[in-house]
């Protein structure tokens, strides 16, 4: 019996020693730190406007009254697009047939004048002041021809591609000479006229790259440039106003008075990339851990770029240390560990889960 029990205590430990336990060791993965340029980003929001250096308000010199409408407020429109129909005032349209009917009149007394100056019943003096009338005539013609009295109805056409961005008459309307009949942008003359907090002002300066894009629709984002920034909050919207200058394919995404969100990079930097799982906060502030000789190292570091899967960190780290991403959360300052991927962790788990007897 003594030599049973002793033969069994002998395999015991022969199996012992074929799966001996590593204890205080934890499996963790890691990663190398790479140097990245970082964007810190100010957000903005407002409306695509009409560039206000390059837009326009059509109107006439004369009077007159609207007899056809042939666009709408906000309607996209091409070079030379009929947009309005107009007839001249009437007292312009009488004055015009007025000097029509001076110089008709002072063509043939000139002519009249020449003939009889040829048969020596009129004087040289005459001639001239025939001619002299017959210049006088012409020029009011022309100045009642501007004034608008030439034609019995006007057309008023596109200057270029763009929009009708306010249209101020209605059918049937009569009126003054420089009255504001429509204001027109062209398509390629958009800006971006934004809000941002008024605490980030500091941060903005004129220059800086914007990523523009429509709240609504496709999203496609606008390369821009921040242009002007306000110095006042604006009395409405509580908000420091900003002005983006956009590209000219701008037109072909936007339309003047579409909502805007944007991204302004106020600040760039240079910061180690690290997954988001890497870093780790207590109340010391931001660290990692590093793999130093099979055992965990704590570094603090200074967490600079916090947003999205890849973080930006600043502190005493190089591009040939390993940076532990999981398996962090379970070490302290010091800890054995061993470095595996994801599938070491499946036979542990397994093993872990059997039950006692199955062992």
């Amino acid at each position: 019996m003594l030599a049973a029990l002793a033969g069994c205590g002998k395999g015991g430990a022969a199996d012992d020693d074929e799966a001996p336990e590593v204890k205080g060791t934890v499996l963790v993965t890691t990663v190398s730190p790479a140097s990245q340029t970082f964007h810190d980003t100010i957000q903005a929001w407002g409306t695509a406007v009409g560039d206000p250096h390059r837009a326009s308000t059509i109107s006439l010199g004369h009077g007159g009254q609207v007899i056809g409408l042939l666009v709408a407020g906000g309607q996209s429109v091409q070079r030379g697009q009929a947009l309005l129909r107009v007839a001249p005032d009437p007292v312009a349209r009488n004055a015009y047939l007025q000097a029509q009917s001076a110089l008709d009149l002072a063509t043939g007394e000139l002519k009249r004048t020449e003939q009889m100056a040829a048969q020596h019943l009129a004087t040289q003096s005459q001639v001239a002041t025939a001619r002299k009338a017959l210049d006088d005539a012409k020029t009011g013609l022309e100045a009642q021809r501007a004034l608008g009295g030439g034609t019995a109805e006007e057309t008023i056409n596109a200057p270029a591609d763009g929009v009708v961005t306010a249209l101020n008459v209605n059918l049937g309307d009569r009126f003054q000479a420089g009255t504001a009949l429509l204001s027109f942008a062209p398509s390629q003359a958009l800006v971006a006229r934004l809000g941002a907090q008024p605490e980030q002002g500091a941060h903005l300066k004129p220059g800086m790259p914007v990523e523009v894009q429509g709240t609504y629709g496709s999203g496609e984002s606008l390369q821009g440039r921040l242009d002007v920034v306000g110095h006042a909050v604006d009395a409405q919207t509580h908000l420091l106003p900003l002005q983006v200058s956009l590209p000219p394919e701008a037109g072909n995404v936007l339309v003047a008075g579409s909502a805007v969100q944007a991204s302004i990079d106020a600040t760039s930097y240079t910061a180690w990339a690290l997954p988001r799982g890497a870093v780790l906060q207590d109340d010391k502030g931001a660290y990692v851990f590093v793999v130093d000789h099979d055992h965990a190292k704590r570094i603090d570091v200074a967490l600079k770029h916090p947003d999205g899967d890849t973080v930006g960190v600043q502190g005493p780290l190089d591009a040939k240390m390993q940076v532990i991403v999981t398996g962090n959360y379970e070490l302290d300052d010091g800890d054995a560990v061993r470095e595996g991927d994801d599938s070491d962790k499946a036979p542990q788990a397994a093993a872990k889960a059997q039950p006692e007897s199955a062992k």
